[in-house]
């Protein structure tokens, strides 16, 4: 993706590399991509007169394709389009389908931003870190799980934790995603085998502001698509099979630097843990609202599952110095390699909404100065780190709790605003009435049914 784009420039490179087609593509609620395909000769007019686009496929779709009733852009706006606009800046070729490039989408209702969408949420709160004199470098680590399309098995087997024989199952199809991705600026910095059966993990560089979650939404599309060509579903819920330990997390390793990018904010040599004033009240704000931003973190049933002591996911609003078992894993170093890892996103997680989230946190711990508790030393989940004398948050494990902690954080839910939430919140009670009907009618797989195509 070239930052600096222009029309005339795209229309050259679409007649230079004889591409055929456009996606113009969108993020929907749950972070899955959707879009409309365009012949390459429509591109023009489409850039100047928009893309007409249902906004209930953007804000009212469940992982099933039901609608959902109580969003605001369903029935209760007539069924109508919002108007996008391709935002020149994404445009890229696709190498892993032929003669096909892919825009994102800047999305408009009756002339005006289609706020509650959630790119344009992200957006929103990266302008206003710019605003400060901040941009934010970050990369998501997405972890996954692999089964045969034809028979629903695992690409491999047993519990075999980055092994190099598990590792070359399939050479062909991780070198692909490896290469493909490169192609379209996502640098791959290491492949391995996770945890569990079939399950993976590909880490990329990072990236300044709103690519970095652009490059999570590319991310995750092109290990699917590629993923089928090798006969493979690629899965991103958390927990494919109830009885598994250890999900598949969406770690968000970030790090602040100034407006123009050049000067890393988070090292202090002279500092407390060597971490600046500005990075621990950005990890103090982060987990004074952790149990709200474990929705927007883990937004489903089977995401909230993967909060479970000894899971190396977090249980507690807590952090540590280079510790697995906390919210945030303070990974300090120098001026330019000092970083923060976010341990709560889950892999199912729409990467947009869990970077507003975040950010709004860190703005919030900045702004008011909130003081930075002590490290974990040790696992946060011994306890005397559980016990409610202890004056720490516990994380919520289920979505009645997550919903309630989301709806009464008001600093998250004013930042994130009332289109954003009333659609959030309208889809989480849904997916609760969803599991309310599973378990009356005995059906104890629901949620693979549910999100395997997540």
């Amino acid at each position: 993706m070239d930052q600096n784009m222009d029309l005339q420039q795209i229309l050259k490179t679409i007649e230079e590399n004889n591409i055929e087609y456009v996606r113009m593509e969108i993020s929907d609620l749950y972070g899955i991509a959707r879009c409309k395909t365009i012949p390459a000769r429509q591109f023009a007019g489409k850039a100047s007169m928009g893309q007409t686009y249902l906004r209930a496929a953007v804000m009212a779709l469940d992982p099933a394709c039901a609608f959902v009733q109580g969003t605001g852009y369903y029935s209760e706006c007539g069924y109508c389009d919002s108007m996008c606009f391709p935002d020149l800046d994404t445009f890229t070729i696709l190498p892993w389908v032929p003669n096909t490039a892919r825009v994102m989408l800047n999305a408009t209702y009756a002339g005006k931003t289609e706020n509650g969408y959630p790119r344009e949420v992200a957006k929103a709160q990266c302008a206003r870190l710019k605003e400060m004199g901040y941009t934010l470098k970050a990369a998501t680590e997405h972890e996954f799980h692999l089964t045969k399309l034809d028979t629903g098995e695992y690409a491999f087997g047993t519990y075999q934790y980055q092994s190099t024989v598990r590792s070359s199952f399939n050479l062909p199809f991780t070198q692909q995603v490896e290469r493909d991705l490169y192609k379209v600026g996502i640098d791959i910095e290491s492949i391995e085998t996770e945890y569990n059966p079939g399950q993976m993990e590909m880490s990329y560089k990072p990236a300044f502001g709103i690519r970095s979650a652009d490059n999570a939404h590319t991310y995750k599309t092109a290990v699917k698509e590629i993923a089928r060509q090798y006969n493979y579903n690629a899965n991103f819920m958390s927990k494919p099979d109830p009885g598994e330990h250890v999900g598949s997390g969406a770690h968000l390793n970030h790090s602040l630097w100034d407006a123009d990018g050049k000067v890393s904010l988070f090292y202090d040599a002279n500092g407390a843990y060597h971490l600046s004033d500005v990075a621990q009240h950005w990890i103090a704000g982060i987990l004074e609202h952790a149990p709200a931003l474990t929705l927007l973190s883990a937004p489903t049933i089977n995401c909230l599952g993967r909060y479970q002591l000894g899971s190396w996911s977090p249980v507690n609003a807590t952090w540590g110095l280079d510790n697995r078992s906390c919210v945030i894993r303070a990974k300090v170093s120098d001026q330019n390699g000092t970083y923060l890892e976010n341990r709560l996103p889950a892999s199912a997680c729409n990467s947009y909404i869990s970077l507003a989230g975040m950010i709004v946190a860190g703005i919030d711990g900045i702004q008011r100065k909130l003081p930075l508790p002590e490290p974990i030393k040790g696992s946060a989940y011994d306890s005397k780190y559980l016990e409610p004398s202890s004056g720490i948050a516990r994380l919520p494990t289920n979505m009645k709790d997550a919903l309630k902690a989301f709806v009464e954080d008001k600093v998250v839910t004013d930042a994130l605003g009332l289109d954003f939430v009333r659609a959030f919140v309208a889809c989480k009670v849904h997916e609760m009435e969803c599991e309310a009907t599973a378990k009356a009618t005995g059906d104890s797989g629901w949620e693979k049914k549910y999100y395997s195509y997540f």
